[in-house]
């Protein structure tokens, strides 16, 4: 009695592990759960004690890791952001220390002292011409005085006379026409003068109109007494009856120039 007990109890023990293990093969093939997994279902608060026990379902070995799927499509951009509210203002920053001042250059050497310049247009802009209309029957002394204003130191005076002069009634004489300059002839060139000289003449009564002409160097800014005067020929010879000026006009002309160039 005791041995068929053992039989059966036996081969139930065999049938139940047969299906058991069928079970947990179909269970293999699905799958994995998410619910934890428990020893059997009709286990309940973690399994009984008994045979239940040993028919616990045994999991398979883990699979092999498959492969990365396609990638996928790229996104379409994102709509720009609003700009962000203007950040304070920074502090300011320490002073900087001051620059060390350099020492004083070399005194340069001086350069050449350059030409003097010449006014421009000065004969259109400074001149001055006197004339009369007068007989002067006088052979020696100032004739006329024709004040000028310079304007310049470095310029020169241009003058002339122009009109009626004459000598008569001599033989072998000479009678000389010249200009001064606050009194004193022209020194550079030198001097503004003419002669004339008659051989035979004691019974000759000439009138000419004369021209006499020239430029006066170094004469000083400023107020200039221009004159013309008459008297004897350097010459030696004897002094001619002169006169100035006869029936038309006598004229002395100045005019602020220029030095000529050397």
């Amino acid at each position: 009695m005791m041995r068929s007990r053992v039989k059966v109890t036996t081969m139930l023990f065999v049938l139940i592990f047969s299906l058991t293990a069928g079970f947990c093969s179909a269970k293999d093939n699905k799958p994995p759960d998410t619910k934890p997994v428990q020893s059997c279902p009709s286990c309940k608060n973690g399994g009984q004690t008994g045979m239940w026990t040993y028919m616990t379902c045994i999991p398979g070995a883990p699979g092999a890791p498959g492969r990365d799927g396609a990638k996928g499509d790229l996104g379409s951009p994102g709509k720009t952001g609003t700009q962000g509210a203007r950040g304070a203002d920074g502090k300011k920053g320490a002073e900087g220390e001051p620059e060390i001042q350099g020492s004083a250059g070399q005194k340069g050497q001086r350069g050449v002292k350059g030409d003097g310049g010449t006014p421009q247009l000065v004969s259109h802009m400074n001149w001055k011409e006197c004339a009369w209309k007068k007989l002067d029957p006088k052979e020696s002394g100032l004739i006329y005085n024709c004040d000028f204003v310079k304007k310049y130191p470095d310029t020169v005076l241009h003058v002339y006379f122009a009109g009626n002069l004459r000598i008569a009634s001599c033989d072998n004489c000479c009678s000389r026409w010249y200009f001064s300059f606050n009194g004193a002839e022209c020194s550079s060139p030198g001097t503004i003068d003419g002669a004339f000289y008659m051989q035979t003449g004691r019974n000759h009564n000439l009138h000419h109109h004369r021209h006499i002409e020239g430029h006066c160097n170094n004469i000083q800014k400023g107020k200039v007494r221009v004159g013309f005067w008459v008297g004897k020929c350097v010459t030696g010879h004897k002094l001619a009856d002169g006169e100035t000026g006869w029936h038309s006009m006598n004229r002395i002309f100045i005019e602020e120039v220029p030095k000529a160039q050397q």
